[in-house]
């Protein structure tokens, strides 16, 4: 903003202001002119002024709500006295005055109520407010003055909002001014510091503006990419924004005419300061979809780290960070993924062979929504440390400045790999690492860290590091106590809430504690609809395991208790005995023609046309089809079953659809044998007309499972653990009443 004041102090010395009257009265003199006789030819534009100011009266009286002078009654009587007697003596002065000829005195009478219904219409379009009035009528008879001593009335409009000035430059009194195109370029230029995010679109109406150059230069340092965007187009402000003479906007003036000018942003600022050039990276960027450009943004991503540890944030920094992301899941991830069945992982993880640590590490914490558990539990975070001479986890996060540490442990706790990371550095050190992990929550602009923090908490097992996690939220709560920190206050105490409830001997009910809705039950009645009916909508995938898992679910309710409707697209099975209770599922037809998401799209129309709206909504499928799942997921969904592998990841954009939802899902893998058993527990549940109790319901699934499929039921997550919905669900009841 600084050139904005430097160009309003070389007005302020270029322009003074005419002082004393042409027409001989005071400006803003609260003693009324006598009215001198009005000559007949003139009466009617008299006439137009006084019934302009009736208006505006009329406009005050209508609601006192409406018009933002707003204090009182008595407020807005003295403003309309006010306004009417200085306009009142601008007829009088302009009726008095002897420098006036007969053609100007029609002028200027003309010019005031121009005036007066510009201040109308504006405000009644509500692009004025209507305490501008006072100011708008004291800028009109300054202007006058200038206009009238054959001077600029520049500086009015530079001393008075833009409203004001819109009207000043439209007046037909006004409209000869000698400073008009300068006035025009200075709207210009307070409407670009009043809205410095939309410089460059108003610049486009006024490219040859003549603060321009100056104003481009800002738009530069605030959003490159926009400018790049603009500098790109062949129009007269892409070849203005060209003309200018600034490193930053010839730098990206000259990325805007390379074909490939955008695979050079995420290192925009190296550029800038001459750490690179353009043609030292250009053969990695001509090759874009190779190693080299990938290892090249990790080197620039170390390197942004560093500096943005010492408070410095690189220009595009991150542009830098979403195009790391995109190459990290198109080069390597969607590949480890694809491969996913097969059993030899020489041949799966063959692509991250060329990758060193650094490299992996950011596969990781860059593709924490796309990576598949295998992909990190068996490829990438083994392989990390295998490429290490010396294969400690401190050393690896000092040489990336610990970018990204707690989005990593949060990874290593839910996919059950932190006792190892932790294990591979000193003991102090890992305690030091678990408290900074805890620390400085209050200071983010987003819950993601605590989110991160209340699910990590969840998914350890070591009593040592939950104890360790526990008090050092309780040090940071009282910190923010004596420092009367609300929002670490609200932060800390939330997780200090969950994290004890989470000890059966303390005996919390975190729902009634924190004013949730319950957690370790659902009523059967609130699943339930108009009509008393419990509808359930299963999400089926038509790969090669579709097929065997829909079958396998339609097995297990060939019984008297339920009937088995057959449709097109879709299946509907229906309880026959106790609560009404139908499952809908759409058939796992041919991915590879999409007629899977099809059927899909066609139960979701029928039980829109027919006003069933999904209680429990139930994910089968592999991950890679959770996002699908959730684009399509019913906002009235109250139960949630995430059936495939890491949909515990998830979490938060489910709960962004289904506020307070009740959700099941796995940390690691999730199989069809456990996704079918809650199914037939759930429903069987409801079918008798009983709540879903979620302990006890799980308490009854852990004994039916043993070995291996005990372990991957264990990684299944009960609402009731879902420490990060609950912290989401309980801040957003704390600001509620707040």
């Amino acid at each position: 903003m600084a050139v904005f004041l430097h160009i309003r102090m070389r007005m302020k010395k270029i322009y003074t202001v005419v002082l004393g009257l042409v027409i001989g009265m005071t400006a803003f003199s609260q003693q009324e002119l006598a009215m001198p006789p009005i000559p007949p030819i003139r009466v009617l534009h008299h006439e137009n002024i006084v019934n302009s100011l009736n208006a505006i009266a009329k406009l005050n009286r209508k609601t006192d709500k409406v018009l933002p002078y707003t204090q009182n009654d008595a407020l807005n009587i003295e403003i309309d006295r006010s306004v009417r007697i200085r306009v009142n003596n601008l007829r009088a002065g302009i009726e008095l005055t002897k420098k006036l000829d007969e053609n100007a005195k029609f002028k200027w009478l003309r010019g005031v109520n121009e005036m007066l219904t510009g201040f109308i219409s504006a405000y009644q379009a509500k692009l004025m407010k209507a305490g501008l009035l006072p100011a708008l009528v004291k800028a009109y008879d300054d202007a006058m003055q200038l206009e009238l001593a054959g001077n600029s009335i520049t500086q009015v409009i530079a001393d008075n909002e833009i409203e004001t000035g819109n009207i000043l430059l439209d007046n037909f009194a006004l409209k000869d001014n000698i400073g008009i195109p300068e006035a025009r370029d200075i709207l210009v230029l307070k409407a670009c510091q009043r809205n410095p995010q939309s410089i460059l679109k108003i610049l486009t109406k006024y490219p040859n503006n003549r603060y321009a150059d100056s104003l481009i230069v800002l738009a530069a340092f605030r959003n490159q990419e926009e400018l790049y965007t603009y500098a790109s187009v062949p129009n007269a402000l892409g070849r203005k924004i060209q003309s200018v003479d600034n490193p930053l906007v010839k730098i990206i003036g000259k990325l805007a005419l390379i074909r490939t000018g955008r695979m050079y942003f995420p290192f925009l600022d190296n550029l800038y300061h001459k750490k690179i050039t353009i043609d030292s990276i250009t053969p990695f960027v001509i090759n874009e979809g190779s190693k080299g450009y990938y290892s090249l943004l990790v080197k620039t991503r170390i390197d942004y780290a560093e500096r943005m540890l010492h408070g410095d944030t690189p220009m595009a920094a991150q542009v830098l960070t979403n195009r790391l992301k995109s190459k990290a899941v198109e080069l390597y991830i969607n590949e480890i993924n694809a491969l996913h069945d097969e059993p030899n992982e020489n041949i799966r993880f063959k692509k991250l062979e060329e990758l060193n640590p650094q490299e992996l590490y950011y596969l990781a914490v860059l593709g924490e929504e796309e990576i598949y558990t295998s992909s990190f539990v068996s490829g990438v975070y083994p392989r990390i440390f295998q490429k290490m001479d010396v294969p400690r986890s401190d050393s690896l996060l000092m040489t990336l400045h610990n970018d990204y540490y707690k989005k990593f442990i949060k990874m290593c706790a839910a996919y059950n790999t932190l006792d190892n990371f932790l294990s591979r550095m000193d003991r102090s050190t890992a305690q030091n690492l678990i408290r900074s992990f805890v620390s400085g929550l209050e200071n983010t602009k987003t819950l993601e860290d605590a989110v991160d923090v209340a699910d990590s908490y969840a998914s350890i097992y070591n009593k040592d590091i939950q104890k360790l996690i526990l008090e050092q939220v309780q040090q940071k709560l009282k910190e923010s106590d004596s420092q009367h920190n609300q929002r670490g206050q609200v932060i800390y105490n939330l997780l200090n809430t969950i994290f004890l409830s989470m000890d059966s001997t303390k005996k919390i009910d975190v729902a009634a504690k924190l004013g949730i809705n319950p957690i370790y039950y659902m009523p059967n009645k609130l699943l339930k609809d108009t009509s008393g009916r419990i509808i359930m909508q299963q999400f089926f995938y038509g790969d090669k395991d579709g097929a065997t898992v829909f079958n396998a679910f339609l097995n297990r309710f060939r019984n008297a208790n339920w009937k088995i409707i057959k449709k097109a697209n879709w299946v509907e099975v229906a309880s026959v005995k106790g609560t009404p209770v139908s499952i809908y599922a759409n058939l796992p037809l041919d991915e590879k023609k999409e007629l899977d998401e099809q059927s899909q799209d066609s139960l979701i129309s029928y039980l829109a046309d027919n006003n069933l709206e999904p209680s429990i909504v139930i994910h089968r499928g592999h991950s890679y089809y959770l996002k699908t799942t959730i684009g399509k997921l019913a906002p009235s969904a109250k139960v949630i079953l995430l059936g495939s592998c890491g949909g515990y990841q998830m979490l938060n954009e489910v709960l962004d659809i289904c506020p307070g939802a009740h959700i099941i899902s796995s940390k690691q893998v999730g199989t069809g044998i456990i996704n079918q058993g809650l199914i037939n527990v759930i429903s069987e549940t409801l079918r008798q007309g009983k709540d879903l109790n979620w302990p006890q319901l799980w308490g009854s699934m852990e004994v039916r499972f043993s070995g291996s499929a005990k372990e991957k039921f264990d990684d299944y997550v009960p609402p009731y653990k879902n420490l990060g919905a609950i912290f989401i669900m309980a801040y957003n009841k704390a600001v509620e009443n707040k």
